[in-house]
């Protein structure tokens, strides 16, 4: 059997592993979010070896997407992270055995503290699964692997479980692009939603020329603006812009005489204007609106501020 041909067959595994578990379903995944939405808490989510590594991204998943959560390594939790549990927490726990003795050692801590527990287990009738208030059957008909003995299918399992609970605690509490861009500030859609234009603009060392500049002149300040374009401002305010597209044009049509001409023969004269205290997003749409890469930020009385590049 080629690669390709056991690549086939580990995705096809995986795939009758999901249809299994989304057969599995019932109403404790209902009543699990439920508790999990309405807990005053943290959602603490908590699993060993590989079902550790899916917990983490359970647990960033939840944080970025309005549910307050961390991950809790159980051994790290069995030698004084508990202090880290407040009775308000969810706890959910993963083990594709549901006999995982670093996390079964949790359990008196956590019926002592008062805390609800989530099982997302293999096995409903496992000791994790019978200890908990909601359990979650991630039980698969077999592993990718072909010894059976490699987490696989059964990991791919409890990532799909936990996708499952971020989309539906994410539809319920009515999550939004713009709640998302709150939690990646970072990102293309944070820059988007949140900043404003002034936040984003350039605004040091403009290139700036008047309608008289020698076109030699003029090429020199857009090369060393680095903007792809310079600011033609006259009396202190914008009159006009030339892009680098301007001056391509310009050489096709004059030739050597280009040299001959000032930046008022070539330039344009109606550029894109935005106010400083507009939204990103506003931004972005009028760049794709317009077919264009810049933006020149003005006030009221066309004075130049700075400009927005894509």
């Amino acid at each position: 059997m080629n690669t390709i041909e056991i690549a086939k067959k580990v995705i096809c595994n995986e795939i009758d592993a999901l249809h299994a578990i989304s057969a599995q379903l019932d109403e404790q995944f209902d009543s699990a979010i439920k508790l999990i939405l309405a807990t005053k808490g943290r959602t603490i989510i908590c699993g060993m070896g590989k079902s550790g590594i899916i917990g983490k991204k359970i647990a960033a998943s939840f944080a970025s997407t309005g549910t307050p959560s961390f991950f809790m390594h159980p051994g790290e939790a069995f030698h004084g992270d508990l202090g880290m549990i407040t009775p308000d927490d969810v706890f959910i726990a993963i083990s594709n055995s549901g006999e995982t003795d670093e996390v079964l050692k949790l359990l008196p801590f956590l019926k002592d503290n008062l805390n609800k527990i989530i099982a997302i287990t293999g096995n409903p009738e496992s000791t994790l699964a019978k200890n908990s208030h909601y359990h979650l059957n991630i039980a698969v008909p077999a592993e990718a692997c072909p010894l059976q003995l490699a987490p696989t299918s059964s990991t791919t399992a409890a990532l799909v479980m936990g996708d499952a609970l971020t989309v539906g605690l994410m539809e319920l509490r009515g999550f939004r692009p713009e709640n998302f861009a709150r939690f990646h500030p970072g990102g293309s859609l944070g820059r988007k939603l949140l900043s404003k234009v002034a936040d984003e603009m350039c605004k040091d060392n403009l290139p700036i020329v008047t309608s008289e500049t020698p076109l030699s002149e003029v090429i020199n300040i857009i090369s060393k603006g680095a903007l792809g374009l310079t600011l033609v401002i006259n009396s202190g305010q914008l009159n006009a812009i030339i892009t680098d597209g301007d001056l391509r044009r310009a050489i096709e049509k004059f030739g050597k005489g280009i040299f001959d001409l000032t930046a008022n023969d070539i330039s344009s004269n109606e550029p894109f204007v935005i106010s400083p205290d507009a939204s990103m997003e506003l931004a972005f749409n009028m760049m794709d609106k317009y077919r264009i890469n810049n933006l020149i930020v003005c006030n009221g009385n066309r004075k130049v501020l700075g400009v927005l590049k894509k």
